[in-house]
């Protein structure tokens, strides 16, 4: 008797897929967690003191694009930037470039322009 090899190929294909479905749940499950988890993250606020954290903002959404240590990537060097503190504060208001506009809440550009300008 010949066994039918596409039978076993079936059978781990209903399984990834099954087990690919049950994981998702977990995930819809758990939205909230991780939605405040990525907000710590990238929002750089700190969720305990409400206190905004340029830096913890620079590490989630700055150094993809200007580089680790913000000397420049794919984007233009933070450190030392020759631009005024009023125009940074339009970049990070308006966006530049490829650089889009909304990466800094409004409420926290003040003190994100003055991060970026204080990086030596």
């Amino acid at each position: 008797m010949q066994r039918n090899p596409i039978i076993p190929f079936i059978l781990i294909m209903a399984f990834g897929i099954g087990l690919i479905f049950f994981l998702s749940m977990d995930g819809v499950g758990n939205k909230e967690e991780m939605a405040a988890t990525e907000e710590h993250a990238e929002g750089g606020e700190d969720a305990s003191a409400g206190e905004f954290d340029p830096e913890a903002l620079a590490q989630g959404k700055c150094i993809g694009c200007h580089g680790n240590s913000y000397e420049g990537g794919m984007g233009p060097s933070l450190v030392g930037t020759s631009l005024s503190e009023d125009e940074v504060k339009d970049v990070l208001a308006n966006g530049k470039g490829s650089m889009p506009p909304g990466l800094v809440p409004a409420e926290n550009i003040d003190a994100m322009a003055a991060w970026v300008k204080s990086l030596e």
